[in-house]
């Protein structure tokens, strides 16, 4: 057994999904993924948020809008040469196409991930108040551990 080996098998997370959505936040959780868990397998998981598509109403506010296919496969497309240019050797990517956390959950749980590493946003608190936090989500649902993590400022 080599000294990676030895290392992931210690730590108990031989599996980790890492979140990401190519913010500077998740960039780091993906870096810290790597440098606590060398040598475990790693699955960069990516959520192409199907609820982007808005259009403005009478009101002058925005009202969600079925998704529009050709800018879904779209944004996929760019969503995928994003996701190609992060993956390291021995490392593998999905994309996925909907909600954030289902498809965060639903990812981790069928690649059998052991941890799911996400990095935070900083948001404001009335902005935090109406939409929570995409990691406190992923937190009170998950059945497996979540590790967060902050890019320092």
């Amino acid at each position: 057994m080599t000294h990676l080996e030895t290392t992931s098998t210690r730590s108990g997370f031989a599996r980790i999904a890492v979140g990401i959505d190519f913010s500077p936040s998740s960039r780091h959780a993906l870096d810290v993924a790597r440098t606590r868990f060398p040598g475990a397998d790693i699955r960069l998981l990516h959520v192409t948020d199907a609820r982007v598509t808005a259009t403005p109403d009478l009101m002058g506010g925005m009202t969600p809008a079925l998704p529009d296919s050709g800018l879904l496969q779209a944004m996929e497309h760019a969503d995928a040469g994003r996701l190609n240019e992060l993956l390291m050797d021995n490392e593998d990517a999905e994309l996925l196409i909907g909600d954030p956390v289902t498809g965060l959950l639903d990812a981790s749980q069928r690649w059998a991930a052991d941890l799911l590493v996400v990095g935070t946003h900083a948001k404001g608190s009335l902005e935090h108040f109406f939409l929570g936090s995409t990691a406190e989500k992923l937190v009170a649902r998950s059945p497996i551990p979540v590790l967060t993590v902050r890019l320092g400022r």
